[in-house]
């Protein structure tokens, strides 16, 4: 489905229904936005991994302007401050309350900023993997210096100078990761998940290279207009959003939750599946007013 937004039409897909049979009444599940992270992705990655939580909420899966399925359109607006208007823009659309709203990774800096922006529009903030200022691009760097092949440090320096400038480069890229995104790394399965996503490397390197906006963005000083219950998953091996950049981010936000888990690296979804999906529907129901 697509709604004509603000400048740009966004692609979105729900899955559950909202209204479900309890007994002798109906049951309103509440609706959730569940962002993709990259930039430079799709929300496809999602399927049918979270597609379990659409017993306990109406997924409502986007993919950020000029990404994905979403219309493109000038890369200069391909940009955090954007995604969050997009949001808020797309949850009066569809003419919604307040949200749940899912943010993994890129997606959760997204999701963060949009829970500190509009804090009457987010009903329950969950933060997978991510970070809430640039500092993590150097840890980033610090970690792949200490653990990487040289292969892997090689495309890295790729990614920040900008030189994942095509389709094929940044599927590359995403191979010669993908043992540092995840413990369990499956090749195949990896590989045919991108097969049914969309790469857009316009969106990465406006985030990544030289001068763009990943490298200065600071969510901190934002972080206390947070008035959502909050719950922050990290992996303790995580090489890109390391797990002490979520803990910084439990500290600045009132009265959130911080789960580390301990056999993940960025991509929990991957490493311990289970247990996230646990832990984010166990927070829904028991914060639930």
């Amino acid at each position: 489905m697509r709604a004509r937004i603000r400048d740009t039409e966004i692609y979105f897909d729900i899955e559950g229904a909202g209204l479900v049979p309890n007994g002798t009444r109906m049951r309103e599940k509440p609706p959730a936005f569940v962002l993709h992270g990259g930039p430079g992705g799709d929300h496809t990655g999602f399927k049918p991994g979270m597609s379990p939580l659409a017993e306990k909420m109406q997924l409502v899966y986007v993919d950020h302007r000029g990404q994905g399925r979403s219309a493109k359109g000038d890369p200069a607006t391909y940009t955090l401050d954007e995604n969050v208007e997009d949001l808020e823009a797309l949850r009066r659309h569809l003419g919604l309350g307040p949200v749940v709203t899912i943010g993994t990774s890129y997606g959760g800096m997204v999701a963060m900023a949009y829970a500190a922006r509009y804090p009457a529009s987010v009903s329950h903030l969950v933060l997978i993997v991510t970070a809430a200022h640039a500092g993590f691009n150097a840890r980033a760097r610090q970690i792949v210096a200490e653990r990487g092949t040289p292969e892997q440090k090689s495309v890295c320096d790729q990614l920040w100078a900008g030189e994942l400038d095509t389709v094929e480069k940044l599927r590359r890229y995403y191979d010669v990761m993908g043992p540092l995104y995840s413990r369990k790394f499956d090749p195949v399965a990896a590989a045919a998940s991108r097969a049914r996503g969309s790469l857009t490397p316009e969106a990465l390197n406006r985030a990544f290279a030289p001068g763009g906006f990943l490298q200065s963005f600071d969510l901190r000083p934002e972080l206390s207009a947070i008035t959502a219950p909050t719950l922050i998953l990290a992996g303790r091996h995580d090489w890109i959003c390391p797990p002490e950049f979520s803990e910084e981010i439990h500290r600045l936000i009132p009265g959130s939750d911080l789960r580390i888990f301990e056999e993940s690296s960025h991509s929990i979804r991957g490493d311990e599946p289970q247990a996230l999906l646990d832990a984010i529907a166990g927070f829904i129901v028991y914060n639930t007013r």
